[in-house]
């Protein structure tokens, strides 16, 4: 199949996949005329990387669960050390968002929203602000 086929089987833009291709993700065979030719498997691996960065994981993550998902020598205990290790960069973000979030909330709180000049967002946002 051709790009535009794999493009639509697995829901990725034909960029995507030609950038997948030029960093050595996916390896299409090419035709006669030159052009790239997607079989099976690579719609397959087209799919596992899509999905892999629907769940956040990095390129160089994706590659590592690539060559795993590939390996059927591979120990579940690799790639679930993989995905725990994703799994805590989560959380983590999560955390900070949450703190953002939290601090954000008691400046818009400490906010008249009115017509006088003094706005604690903006002092808080400023540096050496007292965002509590």
């Amino acid at each position: 199949m051709n790009i535009g086929d794999a493009a639509a089987a697995s829901g990725l833009p034909a960029k995507t996949i030609r950038y997948y291709e030029e960093i050595g993700l996916i390896r299409p065979a090419r035709a006669a005329n030159g052009y790239r030719d997607f079989g099976e498997a690579e719609l397959r691996k087209l799919c596992f990387v899509g999905r892999a960065r629907d769940l956040g994981f990095s390129i160089e993550e994706c590659r590592a669960l690539l060559g795993l998902y590939e390996d059927r020598s591979r120990a579940s205990a690799d790639v679930k050390r993989l995905a725990r290790g994703h799994l805590d960069d989560i959380d983590r973000k999560i955390a900070e968002l949450q703190a953002m979030r939290a601090t954000l909330s008691d400046l818009v709180a400490r906010c008249h929203g009115d017509d006088r000049p003094d706005c604690p967002i903006l002092d808080g946002i400023a540096c050496g602000g007292a965002a509590q």
